[in-house]
Parts: C-alpha cells; structure tokens; sequence
C-alpha cells in the first residue's frame, strides 16, 4: 500500500473522530479538537489527492468515513444495530475495496 492511500486512510480516521465530535462536544476544548481533526482529515484527503485520482481519493475517504462512523455509533454510543444497516455498510466497504484495487497511483497530478 503506498504512503498516499495511508494518508487517505488517516483522512478516513480523522473524519470519524470530528463527525462524532461534532455530536458529542459540550466544552470548549472539545469543540476546538473536533476542528482540529477537520484540518486534519481534509489536510491529508488533499494530499492523497495530488497522487491518486480524486474521485475515487474522494469516494474511498467518504466511504471508510461513513462505515466507521456508524460503527462506532452502534459500538460506543448506543445506537440501534440492524442487520439491514450492516449488509448496506458491507456493500459499501466492498465498493471502496473494488476502487481501491481498480485504481493506480498516477491518476492525479504531481507537483
């Protein structure tokens, strides 16, 4: 695996830490954290894009964001576990694994 899609999956993590922060900030430290995980998600998902295509940069980002997101929603925080909502998350991380291996490293522009 290259050091762009590592970024992207680094992005992927990120954005799952501040879209739970965007939900669950009460303090002000709190807040200021979920925006710091921001710059950092988009920091890396446009650095992953310089290399990789930036469609599938994008899709794979919002993919592993979203998957991850839920996830940690029903582990952590509660929310209801549905076998339906897991088959459509399966469906979706066998997308992203498919752009993934369809896609080379010389998609984007170099600079």
């Amino acid at each position: 695996m290259s050091k762009d899609w590592i970024k992207l999956l680094i992005g992927a993590f990120f954005e799952i830490l501040w879209v739970i922060g965007m939900k669950h900030s009460n303090t002000w430290w709190e807040i200021a954290l979920t925006i710091v995980f921001i710059f950092i998600s988009f920091y890396a998902l446009i650095k992953a894009g310089e290399t990789l295509p930036v469609g599938t940069a994008y899709a794979v980002f919002v993919g592993l964001g979203t998957a991850g997101t839920v996830i940690t929603g029903i582990l952590f925080f509660g929310e209801e576990f549905k076998l339906s909502k897991m088959l459509l998350i399966a469906v979706l991380l066998i997308g992203v694994m498919g752009l993934k291996f369809v896609t080379g490293e010389k998609g984007g522009s170099k600079k």
